[in-house]
């Protein structure tokens, strides 16, 4: 059977909290923030240890942490092959590698988590440690950057602004497969700014897996607030859910399985939207040709109010199907002059931030495109790289031609046609 270890780093003082407690030990909904992280471990397959890193010299942190092992003890039942704790050393590095050291040799995987992530679903965990096991490489949870990021001077002068296509924010669970690990640690220094980075210069791979918004770190008073909240949100689900079910008393079974007496509260799901668009242009040797953002010189053009770029507007309707906010048509109509010529990234542009204005993230979307001309199938590579980069999500681009049948088959008079769905996650408000 497997063996996952998982390093819980509470060894952080929480002076930006300040409340005069070491920051895993807040109390958060009641209890304490590190029995939170520690529920979130619940999915992990097979055998998990655990090792939490507390502030060095603490006999009260020391305790608090074995007393919130012991909570959680019973949602592993003989899983957990091993809970201990030992003391954090100055840096996060030097608390990291103690903790790494005393995990059982067993363990093929190590998680390196920060008690300040509290509220981790349970789903990264196992996401994470599924993936080490399946790529033996470091991962990391990311979400993407939504800001625009510059970098500054000494003097708060702009020097650079970083491609957002590229950046992502790293989360914790991270794992790594753990004699790796274990030799990165004792070979690194304290110079990496988290286990990646360490895990790095030892020459590892690192790759990455979606995040959760949920898995924020709880650094300031504002942070533990909306920590609150949540925790109150569903609080109020659960309760509301009690009131209009028949009560269930522990160890009777419905639908198979047994009911526990008491039962934790559910994480929020995530809201998920799956939208479909189409769109098909006329040739007109008259405008020039612009499809899925690329522009093609030798090619006839394609009628229209806009460029008429048929993929990039399928990609568009998709979006908005998804959440709900109408169609091109609608939002960018024929008759409004800003519109007349503009080119296919203006609107894809224009619906990402009114989706992400309205809290959607984009997951990714697909556009396959239907023509004999222009010779679409060579560039949609490229196509893909740009509209990606565009969208700030994966977008796959196919083509294929109609068989000789219907409007696109006609190489002089027919024109294009593209189909496209896209996928929308909106996370729980606060």
């Amino acid at each position: 059977m497997t063996c996952t270890g998982v390093v819980i780093g509470a060894a952080g003082n929480g002076t930006r909290l300040g409340l005069g407690t070491p920051k895993a030990f807040v109390p958060l909904g009641g209890s304490a923030m590190l029995v939170h992280a520690l529920r979130g471990l619940s999915a992990i397959a097979g055998d998990v240890a655990v090792v939490v890193a507390v502030p060095p010299e603490d006999a009260e942190a020391q305790r608090q942490a074995r007393a919130s092992l012991a909570a959680v003890a019973g949602q592993f039942g003989q899983r957990l092959i091993h809970a201990s704790t030992v003391p954090g050393g100055d840096t996060r590095f030097a608390s990291v590698r103690a903790a790494v050291d005393a995990l059982p040799d067993r363990c093929d995987v190590v998680l390196v988590h920060d008690a300040a992530r509290a509220l981790t679903p349970p789903e990264v965990f196992a996401r994470v440690a599924d993936a080490v096991r399946e790529s033996n490489c470091g991962i990391v949870p990311v979400l993407p950057v939504v800001d625009t990021l510059k970098r500054v001077n000494g003097h708060d002068n702009v020097t650079e602004t970083p491609v957002r296509s590229e950046l992502r924010a790293a989360q914790t669970p991270q794992g790594f497969p753990a004699q790796a690990l274990r030799d990165a640690y004792a070979r690194g220094t304290d110079a990496a700014t988290d286990d990646a980075a360490t895990f790095a210069q030892a020459g590892g791979q690192v790759r990455t897996v979606p995040g959760d918004a949920l898995a924020f770190k709880i650094t300031t008073p504002d942070d533990l607030a909306r920590a609150e909240r949540i925790l109150a949100d569903r609080a109020n689900v659960t309760t509301a859910d009690a009131a209009t079910e028949p009560e269930q008393p522990g160890g009777v079974a419905r639908d198979g399985h047994p009911v526990a007496a008491t039962s934790q509260l559910p994480w929020p799901m995530p809201e998920m939207r799956v939208g479909v668009g189409t769109d098909i242009h006329a040739f007109d040797a008259n405008s020039e040709c612009w499809l899925a953002g690329l522009h093609f010189p030798d090619a006839p053009g394609l009628s229209g109010h806009s460029d008429g770029d048929a993929a990039a507007h399928a990609v568009v309707d998709a979006l908005l199907s998804a959440a709900g906010l109408g169609d091109i048509g609608a939002l960018f109509g024929t008759e409004d002059p800003r519109f007349a010529g503009a080119h296919g990234r203006v609107f894809l542009t224009a619906t990402r931030e009114l989706l992400e204005s309205e809290g959607w993230q984009i997951q990714n979307a697909a556009v396959q495109v239907v023509c004999r001309r222009p010779r679409f199938g060579d560039r949609a590579s490229e196509a893909s790289a740009l509209l990606s980069e565009i969208l700030g999500a994966p977008v796959s681009v196919a083509a294929t031609t109609s068989d000789g049948l219907g409007f696109m088959a006609d190489t002089s008079n027919g024109g294009v046609f593209a189909f496209a769905t896209a996928c929308l996650i909106r996370q729980p408000r606060p």
